[in-house]
């Protein structure tokens, strides 16, 4: 078994494609912008977040047209450098809520949110960096 990837169920589908691919700087699959799916990859490594509109998918299952309410998700992404990178999304319409801080000994965070809310935290492991 492999992990394709995690799915957001998203409302504002435009907004949130932009955020995943102009602002955090994720690789779009196909150019999807008003979807009603799209894979977003980082540059590195094989996991994948994927948007996916709430509407379409009520159609399926017939029980999601309600919009989510409360912290539902939280998306984690691995940078290298935690400052450079939180400077890079704020010049392009990021918000960052909390940090960059230490969170671990081994860890620094910082938090932001999507436009629908899903919570977004973004690491940099000090083990890493030597």
């Amino acid at each position: 078994m492999e992990l394709a990837q995690v799915r957001l169920l998203v409302s504002d589908f435009a907004a949130c494609y932009r955020f995943y691919g102009e602002v955090l700087g994720l690789k779009p699959q196909s150019g999807a912008t008003e979807g009603p799916y799209e894979k977003f990859s980082p540059a590195a490594g094989s996991a994948g977040i994927a948007l996916q509109d709430r509407a379409a998918m009520a159609e399926v299952l017939g029980e999601l047209g309600e919009s989510a309410t409360g912290h539902r998700s939280l998306v984690v992404l691995r940078v290298d450098d935690l400052d450079a990178y939180c400077e890079q999304i704020t010049s392009r319409g990021a918000t960052v809520l909390h940090g960059p801080v230490l969170l671990t000994d081994r860890m620094r965070v910082a938090h932001l949110k999507d436009p629908e809310g899903n919570l977004v935290e973004l690491q940099q492991w000090l083990l890493l960096s030597g």
